[in-house]
């Protein structure tokens, strides 16, 4: 689920801000950016994301206010560049070598100058970070429910489409038991006709056959049973339980029945209701890949 927060903190007069961000993702994917002198927070901040969101990429910045933390301040060790200039002198007067060391030149060997950032005590700085991550997860999570609710209303209205589905293949499914039966009853009136024979068991077992390649009637309990239990999840979630994985598991279920019954179903009507259903499964497919 895609959701965003933000929150702010200061430390020694020196502001920061912390972005979390988060959009769909199968699993949980969490990156997070820390300054330098709190990069051991890393773990905790990752256990903090992992408490509240179970799937999302997420990504977790903590960055300072443009200007509020000095530029890095140019360092130069003298005692390192006095001992350069007297191995040049030295070098000069006992080989005989021609030439100056030269500032530039001596700024840029090794251990004379470097630029130094301008460190915050990280004992000061990491309880205030985790308490503004704490707060820019709150309001990324109040983000991420106001679109949990609204994917809500749009799975239960796709998931009464499948329950009225249900029903119209059951009662197409016995209208087409009736067909056959008639069918193969008019049949043998026929043969009996032309050749005087009739046998009444055949009769009896071809219906039978027939019946049951054409019976639906467990594939339908099943998927009912798919249905409500698919609702009961969605209605009885509350925070900090994570269903996206049950209800895809569920609706794998359902399209194992929807698949059987299209099988089975050897009727017109029928194969329109199973793509039908097929179609509505797929759309909440499609919104619980969104859900955690």
């Amino acid at each position: 689920m895609t959701g965003f927060g933000r929150a702010s903190f200061q430390v020694e007069s020196r502001d920061f801000d912390v972005e979390a961000r988060s959009v769909n993702h199968r699993f949980l994917d969490a990156r997070v950016r820390l300054p330098r002198v709190v990069a051991d927070l890393d773990g905790e901040v990752r256990t903090r994301i992992s408490r509240r969101i179970a799937r999302g990429k997420v990504d977790l910045s903590v960055v300072p206010h443009p200007g509020s933390v000095p530029a890095p301040k140019l360092e130069v060790d003298w005692s390192a560049a006095a001992q350069y200039a007297q191995a040049a002198r030295r070098l000069r007067e006992s080989e005989g070598l021609d030439g100056a060391l030269e500032v530039g030149t001596a700024l840029g060997l090794p251990g004379v100058a470097r630029f130094v950032e301008l460190e915050l005590p990280g004992e000061a700085l990491g309880p205030t970070l985790l308490s503004a991550v704490d707060a820019a997860l709150d309001a990324l999570d109040a983000m991420r429910r106001v679109e949990g609710a609204t994917l809500e209303r749009e799975v239960l209205s796709r998931l009464e489409r499948v329950a009225g589905l249900a029903d119209s293949l059951e009662e197409r499914a016995g209208l087409v038991r009736e067909l056959v039966e008639r069918r193969l009853r008019k049949r043998a009136e026929q043969l009996a006709q032309q050749n005087g024979l009739t046998d009444e068991s055949r009769l009896y077992q071809e219906i039978v056959i027939a019946a049951d390649r054409m019976d639906v009637t467990e594939e339908i309990v099943r998927l009912r049973s798919h249905v409500d239990q698919f609702r009961t999840i969605v209605e009885s979630a509350g925070a900090g339980m994570p269903v996206g994985r049950r209800l895809d598991f569920l609706l794998q279920e359902l399209g194992r029945e929807a698949n059987t019954i299209g099988s089975k179903g050897n009727d017109a009507p029928i194969a329109h209701d199973v793509v039908e259903l097929k179609t509505e499964i797929e759309r909440i497919r499609e919104q619980v890949q969104n859900i955690e």
